[in-house]
């Protein structure tokens, strides 16, 4: 049954989302910090005396929450109060749906594709679920009756819609090079190798460099393609979920603690949810565009599935491959959450002023620049090769 396939990929993301990479998560953001401010950190939970390196304190947190009385203040929006939480959490999910973590087997019965939902107009999608986030924070804000609820909503609202428009313009030259929008043929297509010279053969100028030297070779990795755009996505995309240093939405020190203000127990729990959720799902969204995906660089899937056949046979070569491919993906989705704490615990909160200028002055013409050169080249090595 299909839908029972596309039903498993999508519990086995949500769970090692859910239940192994967002509690470890707010462990190492509080160890993170520690070490880089030369403290120990959280290490007071126990269980009989067993701390496990502060790794209980997620388990504390979840518990405390539940004991918190959950208030609603005099002259709020009952019910827009108390959906606002579940509108933030639920894009985060099901974003999780067109993500790849592995690539297409075929174990004899046909083609496999490890994705719940692997549709054409995947990035669509992604884009189009996250702006659903927007009205979370706005509704909170508003259904409030709080002035700095409503302040924080504002800034948060005008901070989403503008890096919105950045960050999609930041992936047209990425889209440009792959012809796609679809997240599993993105990843496939960095399953390869270009030679980092080998347009020098258009002018006959190869003869004249080391015979080494013209066969080195780089994957074909999007971060590769597109370094600038790389950095412009990863930016904006940390921009949307409104975290350090672009957190001015909750900016304490200004406005007490922005749209969720009025919020207590488990409703704030779920802000505090959503936002170290989206942590593993930027870290998903930027692997599969950026890093190659599930894949390994040097080592295409022909190749790995090709060295094994030999020894264990087609099937077992090719169950260990996605194997392979699966742990791939994930350290790539380790390495990016652990940049984002980095980021996260480096740079200062900016100014609104900055945060905006930064956006509309600085990036949004990067991004232009980029699809505009993106093109000239893409359409100069189709000449050269024509």
């Amino acid at each position: 049954m299909p839908e029972l396939g596309v039903i498993l990929k999508l519990l086995f993301l949500v769970l090692v989302v859910m239940g192994a990479l967002l509690p470890v998560i707010t462990w190492v953001e509080r160890k993170q910090s520690a070490v880089m401010q030369d403290r120990i950190g959280a290490n007071r939970a126990d269980i009989l005396g067993i701390r496990l390196i502060g790794l209980l304190h997620p388990l504390a947190d979840v518990l405390k929450l539940f004991g918190k009385e959950d208030v609603v203040p005099l002259g709020a929006n009952r019910w827009m109060h108390l959906v606002a939480p579940v509108i933030a959490l639920v894009p985060g999910i099901i974003t999780l749906a067109v993500v790849p973590f592995a690539g297409v087997y075929d174990f004899g019965g046909g083609p496999i594709s490890m994705v719940a939902a692997d549709l054409d107009w995947g990035m669509l999608y992604v884009f189009a679920v996250g702006s659903i986030a927007t009205y979370g924070t706005v509704i909170a804000g508003w259904s409030s009756n709080s002035n700095w609820g409503l302040l924080g909503s504002l800034r948060g609202s005008a901070q989403m819609i503008s890096y919105e428009v950045t960050m999609g313009l930041s992936l047209v030259g990425l889209f440009m090079c792959f012809n796609s929008l679809k997240l599993q043929e993105i990843a496939q297509a960095q399953d390869a190798t270009f030679r980092v010279f080998g347009f020098l053969e258009a002018f006959g100028w190869v003869h004249a460099l080391p015979r080494w030297l013209s066969f080195v070779k780089l994957p074909m990795w999007g971060i590769v393609l597109q370094p600038l755009g790389f950095i412009l996505f990863l930016t904006c995309i940390m921009a949307e979920n409104k975290r350090p240093p672009f957190d001015v939405p909750e900016g304490e020190s200004e406005i007490v603690a922005g749209y969720h203000m009025e919020y207590s127990g488990m409703r704030f729990g779920l802000f505090y949810t959503a936002e170290f959720l989206e942590i593993p799902v930027i870290a998903m969204i930027v692997t599969t565009l950026f890093l190659g995906g599930w894949t390994i660089p040097w080592f295409s899937t022909q190749k790995i599935i090709g060295a094994l056949n030999g020894t264990i046979g087609v099937g077992a070569a090719t169950g260990l491959c996605l194997i392979l491919h699966v742990l791939s993906f994930f350290l790539k989705v380790i390495v990016m959450i652990w940049l984002q704490m980095q980021i996260r615990w480096t740079l200062p909160r900016f100014r609104y002023d900055q945060v905006m200028d930064l956006c509309w002055k600085i990036m949004l013409p990067l991004s232009l620049a980029n699809v505009f050169v993106t093109g000239i080249v893409i359409l100069g090595i189709e000449r050269l090769y024509r």
